[in-house]
């Protein structure tokens, strides 16, 4: 019953009177909380002021370049690529305007929406978007990357009239090579194609990486990729004030590229034409060489390639023809195809064995038709199977005795042939200015014991001595070779490079990598060049058939490469052959004897023998050259147009007109 008192209590209690209010104490608070209140404004209003001061006065030039970085864009603009001429001032690679649609990747919402509307406007393919994808890994941000190549007049009418549609889009002009002479001529200059992965690292380790902002193609091979550098020039930029769409509103300033340098070859266009109609479609290689200078004067390689192909980016199915062609047309034969350089190597190794005082010139060997090694009954036979009878120096270069250049590597040992070789060349990068070459093999103990973890044996160094076994060498290489020969000793870099046009004129200077050959003597030098003379001027000369009645006087050597060894008693049928199995065909010339001006050195793969088949169409090149092109060429005024001349014939017919193919040299 506690509640109930409780309750009647509250309601029937008297009322309590209310205290007096205290209107000072309450005045009082209220002023302290006014001041309060003030001071905290004036605390954040004077926060407020510096954090003003500092992003208006002390702090605007960073917070200015941001704003302007969001207002204003450098655009790279890529520079144009160096020209390439011929001796002559042809022009053989050249640059052509196409127009292509681009895009700024971070200011699309959707992609892959735009890629799929795009596919009807323009014919944006799938590989379209690949390559974009690929790019656009290595670009920096808000860079304008190539989309769509070379549109047509009705790709780009279809995107002007969309182009509301996509405004982070554009249509810009680009630069794309043209080699104006394809096949002829890819094995020396190679060509450009796409920055790939690889060379985005390989740039940046360089730290060559910002001289391609803008850029999308670099050299890959031949003359375009060594002198990479110098075809290339330097970026520009262009300062652009943009929207908040990324679209570009106008120009504020600009800086111009510096345009890459041109360069003028060694080649001489036309002889590099004939030489390629007149090899036809035969597999070969022809070399030809200014003995004062080694300076190239042609490089043919057959078969080749178009070099277009790869310069947009080649397709799958082109790429894949070319690497299933038998005929192997991707690689150079004059630089990276190592064959046995067979007889040609023998007056080389003559200028070794005279020096050696292994023989002299008078030096007689007995030639049965073959050579026993002491001791055994190994015989090594010589490409006449009778024989070539009492022997000197001279006549075994000329009729090209296996005999006695056997007897010269047993006596000269594999020591010292394959040093003096490498003097020459042979095992040795020439030097050339591309970066396709191979060092092919000059054997010795080292390189056996390397390759096939075994000892060298006397039986190795006999083929040696007449360029078999072992021993593989390129048509380059030879003609370097043959290019000392005639200048006694002194070694020139065989190059490309005539000279460079940029701001000033650069002339080649050769690098001097390898140093002369001072040993011989003069008699040395002479009693090779006199075989070599007696090839094409001797009644038993091997290449005397195919010089006979030329206008000027020539000294030659020819070889005869076997593709696969003979066994005990076996002989060489070509008819029973497979082609491949067939033996290759060398010769090297120069001419003319007293006052050299052209060293040549071909060889033609399964072609048979060397006098037979190659010495031919050495003969037509120096005809064409000493007897046409040097008239032309010392002619005050002289035209530089394609020489249309036709040959008289080629390697093709060559070869199918020999009834029966040679077992010579």
């Amino acid at each position: 019953m506690h509640w109930l008192t409780q309750l009647f209590s509250a309601l029937f209690a008297k009322p309590r009177h209310e205290p007096i209010r205290d209107n000072r104490a309450e005045r009082n608070l209220f002023i302290r909380r006014a001041l309060i209140a003030f001071i905290g404004t004036l605390v954040l209003a004077t926060v407020l002021l510096t954090n003003l001061y500092h992003l208006q006065v002390v702090d605007f030039d960073k917070y200015q370049t941001r704003s302007n970085g969001n207002r204003i864009k450098l655009l790279p603009v890529a520079p144009t690529r160096g020209l390439i001429y011929d001796r002559n001032g042809t022009l053989l690679a050249e640059n052509l305007t196409f127009f292509g649609l681009y895009i700024v990747p971070e200011k699309v919402e959707d992609l892959d929406r735009t890629f799929e509307e795009l596919r009807m406007v323009v014919g944006l393919t799938d590989e379209d978007i690949e390559q974009f994808k690929k790019e656009r890994r290595r670009s920096t941000r808000y860079t304008p990357i190539l989309l769509k190549p070379n549109l047509n007049e009705e790709q780009i009418a279809r995107f002007a009239v969309n182009q509301y549609n996509y405004p982070s889009a554009d249509i810009r002009p680009y630069f794309k090579r043209n080699y104006l002479y394809g096949e002829t001529m890819t094995h020396i200059l190679g060509y450009v194609s796409k920055i790939n992965d690889k060379d985005a690292e390989r740039l940046k380790k360089e730290e060559k990486d910002a001289n391609y902002a803008g850029t999308t193609d670099i050299g890959k091979l031949g003359i375009e990729r060594y002198y990479e550098d110098e075809l290339h020039g330097k970026p520009g930029y262009e300062q652009v004030e943009i929207n908040s769409r990324g679209k570009v509103i106008r120009k504020l300033s600009e800086q111009q590229p510096i345009a890459g340098k041109s360069i003028h070859l060694t080649i001489d266009l036309p002889l590099q034409q004939f030489i390629m109609d007149l090899l036809g479609k035969q597999k070969g290689s022809v070399v030809v060489l200014d003995p004062k200078d080694s300076s190239i004067l042609a490089m043919v390689s057959s078969p080749s390639y178009n070099n277009n192909l790869f310069v947009g980016g080649i397709s799958g199915a082109d790429y894949k023809r070319l690497l299933d062609d038998e005929d192997r047309p991707l690689y150079s034969r004059a630089t990276q195809g190592a064959y046995p350089p067979a007889s040609t190597v023998k007056p080389f190794i003559a200028v070794a064995a005279l020096t050696e005082n292994v023989i002299t010139s008078g030096t007689t060997v007995f030639d049965p038709g073959y050579w026993m090694l002491p001791n055994s009954t190994k015989k090594f036979r010589d490409w006449k199977k009778s024989g070539h009878g009492n022997t000197d120096l001279q006549k075994a270069i000329t009729e090209s005795s296996d005999t006695y250049f056997y007897q010269v590597a047993y006596k000269l040992g594999i020591d010292r042939l394959s040093e003096w070789m490498k003097k020459f060349g042979f095992g040795m990068p020439t030097g050339i200015d591309i970066k396709e070459e191979t060092a092919a093999i000059m054997p010795d103990r080292e390189w056996k014991q390397r390759r096939y973890k075994k000892p060298w044996v006397i039986g190795d160094t006999i083929p040696v001595g007449i360029g078999q076994g072992y021993w593989t060498a390129t048509p380059l290489q030879l003609a370097k070779a043959l290019a000392v020969l005639v200048n006694n000793g002194q070694v020139n870099t065989p190059h490309l490079m005539k000279e460079i046009n940029g701001s000033s004129l650069e002339r080649y200077k050769d690098p001097l990598l390898y140093e002369d050959i001072t040993e011989p003597t003069e008699g040395a030098w002479t009693a090779a060049k006199r075989g070599m003379f007696g090839v094409i001027h001797g009644a038993s000369g091997t290449g005397r058939k195919a010089f006979a009645g030329a206008a000027y006087d020539a000294a030659g050597k020819s070889g005869t490469a076997q593709v696969f060894s003979l066994k005990e008693g076996q002989k060489y049928d070509a008819r029973n052959l497979k082609k491949f199995l067939h033996d290759h065909a060398w010769f090297m010339a120069y001419a003319p004897y007293d006052d050299p001006k052209v060293v040549v050195a071909m060889i033609l793969e399964n072609a048979g023998g060397g006098s037979s088949n190659a010495a031919p169409i050495v003969r037509q090149v120096m005809d064409y050259y000493l007897l046409q092109r040097l008239p032309r060429i010392n002619q005050p005024q002289q035209s530089v147009a394609p020489d249309n001349a036709e040959p008289s014939i080629n390697a093709e017919s060559a070869v199918q007109n020999a009834t029966e193919i040679e077992m010579t040299e």
